[in-house]
């Protein structure tokens, strides 16, 4: 089901954060998302400065390759970036991943993210994506947006899904494994002992919920 996240990065793991060496008291928005096959080309507010050269306030970023001033209201400043294409960041990772950006606000201490995915093992796969290219995000909420449609669903906490859909994606439950719980635990951050937890219990949810209408079979005389 349709699932929307929200994560952050410290404000210096994304270029535009570059802004708040010079003015560490104004937030940074990004207005409207474009993306391409290549390349993600954002409008984007800077807000609660009446700087007049606030381009000049953003000072060279390898991850960006221009930024043009297109208008003020009062305090705040609209503007256009084109990032560097080959240039590893959260936005590149949306473009590979099925992830949508819903809305990015950037603040002297840290950016906030809103994306949403088509299911939640989008969301996971966007996460896993991240960590593999050094990308430090703390997720911060996961929500469904429509109704829990299974008992199944419902049984499992975030943290459970998390760690089985990953389990499962790496071939940890194949025969033999493809992966182990001290791999699995290096993805998600956490420790092999948590890893072991949120399995069994995941496991013991998901049972418990698709054998509850399961009749036992009757014991035979030996």
């Amino acid at each position: 089901m349709a699932t929307e996240a929200s994560f952050t990065v410290p404000s210096d793991e994304f270029p535009l954060g570059t802004v708040f060496e010079q003015l560490p008291d104004v937030s940074v928005e990004l207005e409207r998302i474009v993306p391409a096959r290549d390349v993600v080309i954002p409008y984007f507010w800077v807000r609660g400065t009446e700087i007049d050269d606030i381009e000049g306030a953003f000072s060279e970023h390898p991850g960006v390759t221009e930024i043009q001033f297109i208008d003020s209201v009062e305090d705040e400043h609209l503007l256009r970036v084109e990032w560097a294409v080959d240039y590893d960041d959260v936005l590149t990772t949306l473009t590979e991943t099925e992830v949508a950006l819903i809305e990015a606000v950037g603040t002297n201490t840290q950016w906030t993210f809103d994306i949403r995915g088509n299911t939640r093992s989008n969301i996971a796969e966007f996460q896993s994506r991240c960590r593999e290219m050094g990308i430090p995000i703390t997720l911060t909420e996961l929500q469904s947006l429509t109704p829990i449609e299974t008992a199944t669903e419902a049984a499992l906490t975030d943290t459970q899904e998390e760690a089985l859909v990953l389990a499962y994606r790496r071939g940890y439950f194949e025969s033999p494994r493809e992966a182990t719980m001290e791999e699995i635990g290096d993805e998600l951050g956490i420790t092999q002992q948590a890893v072991v937890s949120r399995l069994r219990r995941g496991i013991k949810h998901i049972l418990g919920s698709t054998l509850s209408d399961v009749s036992a079979p009757s014991r035979q005389e030996a």
